[in-house]
């Protein structure tokens, strides 16, 4: 049965619903590390100090701060980004001349990835800038920045509204476009190289749990390793402007080098790679396995 471009998309939207469900489940203690480590670096002396210190302040609660706008943000950006994967993919397609049911290479596919991920951005900003302050809100009241906390989804919501406005949920657009777009040509390369790699001349789609695991894992790795220092500068500019206006990215990019030095742009760079390897690999396993999960149930009709 011909599947038409509607239907499609609805079962890449939900399959990518999916994997963004599992990706937060499985990740969220090692991102809340990661973006304490980021916006207050001389807080913390590793990852472990960091789980220590957050455990004993705010208890076991405090490594899932921000896992409703996290779970959000996921299920939003992953929904968007492998719905507009498979659009992306036809207009590769388009570009290069080939059937639309021609399988793409590696380098193209890593192509469609990085088209799609800017169109996931717009939708991700707003829930991340939220996740984030939630995350951070502890250290914030530390640091004396902020005196009054907020503790709730709706409070940082109300927050930013109050303070700046709708435009506000998007503080941290240039960032995130910019560790977006190169990220995901690393995420979905690295994804699909690692396929090819484990299939050794099958078809991809013969893969078993283990090597999509390790697959999905080498991507996730691909894409920080890449953008990590993109993704500090954006932390920064989304929690710090709680207290006050915050420079643009450049603005930001220079004071941190200026005064903390390069090595302040990889904090939290250990709990982001442990993260990255066990939350993607949980994203791709749930994206295949759903995903080829609805085509049967589809072809069967």
């Amino acid at each position: 049965m011909r599947i038409n471009s509607a239907l499609q998309a609805a079962i890449d939207l939900t399959a990518g619903a999916a994997g963004g469900t599992a990706c937060v489940v499985t990740g969220q203690p090692f991102d809340t590390a990661k973006v304490k480590m980021q916006t207050f670096p001389k807080m913390y002396k590793g990852i472990v100090d960091c789980f220590m210190k957050t455990y004993k302040q705010v208890g076991f609660r405090g490594f899932y701060k921000g896992t409703t706008p996290a779970l959000v943000a996921n299920i939003a950006e992953n929904s968007v980004l492998f719905m507009c994967y498979g659009f992306c993919q036809q207009i590769v397609r388009r570009i290069v001349g080939v059937d639309r049911k021609t399988k793409l290479s590696d380098l193209q596919n890593a192509a469609a990835g990085s088209f799609a991920s800017a169109f996931a951005t717009l939708v991700l900003c707003p829930t991340e800038l939220v996740k984030c302050r939630l995350q951070a809100m502890h250290e914030m009241q530390l640091s004396g920045k902020i005196i009054q906390g907020h503790n709730t989804v709706w409070s940082v919501v109300k927050g930013v509204l109050q303070k700046d406005g709708p435009l506000g949920f998007y503080r941290g657009l240039s960032s995130t476009l910019l560790r977006e777009v190169p990220g995901y040509f690393f995420f979905f390369g690295g994804y699909e190289l690692s396929r090819t790699f484990f299939a050794s001349g099958r078809s991809k789609d013969e893969l078993g749990p283990i090597p999509l695991l390790l697959s999905g894992g080498f991507g996730g790795s691909c894409l920080w390793i890449a953008v990590y220092p993109v993704d500090c500068v954006k932390s920064r500019i989304q929690v710090l402007s709680m207290a006050g206006k915050q420079t643009g990215f450049m603005g930001t990019f220079v004071t941190v080098v200026r005064t903390e030095g390069v090595l302040a742009l990889y904090s939290g760079l250990k709990p982001t790679m442990i993260r990255a390897f066990l939350a993607n690999g949980a994203l791709f396993l749930a994206y295949e396995y759903s995903r080829k999960l609805m085509m049967k149930q589809v072809d069967s009709y």
